[in-house]
């Protein structure tokens, strides 16, 4: 049987080489795509929410979410749940704008209750947070516009 060849990374981990469009969906072999998130960049909580906030207003909430994801993979034990629930939130997001509003709507349900029992770390407006993610939850019937849809993080972003 002939195996086709899967993309790796420089360190030979399975990775696909496919470019990515805005909201993370594989594109074709050649065709100009946004640019990757590098993976495993350690950042402070600060860098960590201002880089969200950016990709998150730009419309890139799959993005955002590799950002929270070395966050929470990185971070303090006691901060994994707070920064893997705005990962969902991100991704959440990502699958109402591709039009996945069950998928969607459940990561965005589950993100918020994963964030909820935070009180407000780094500045980041839980209770802000869990209203935007319910609501869109509840309202989502067809892809959103992601950029329009972003939440804000903080006050201060």
């Amino acid at each position: 049987m002939d195996k086709a060849r899967r993309d790796r990374d420089i360190e030979g981990r399975a990775r696909n080489a496919r470019p990515r469009d805005g909201l993370g969906r594989p594109l074709p072999y050649g065709t100009p795509g946004v640019e990757r998130q590098p993976e495993g960049v350690v950042r402070t909580p600060g860098e960590t929410l201002t880089e969200a906030q950016r990709l998150l207003d730009a419309g890139m909430p799959f993005h955002a979410h590799e950002v929270f994801e070395d966050a929470w993979k990185s971070g303090p034990e006691a901060e994994r749940e707070l920064w893997r629930g705005l990962a969902q939130l991100a991704v959440g997001l990502t699958h109402a704008a591709r039009g996945n509003t069950a998928g969607g709507a459940r990561l965005l349900l589950r993100g918020a209750d994963r964030i909820a029992g935070f009180r407000d770390p780094y500045g980041i407006d839980v209770t802000g947070l869990t209203v935007w993610a319910r609501e869109l939850a509840a309202r989502v019937q067809g892809p959103v516009n992601a950029g329009a849809e972003a939440p804000r993080l903080t006050s201060a972003l």
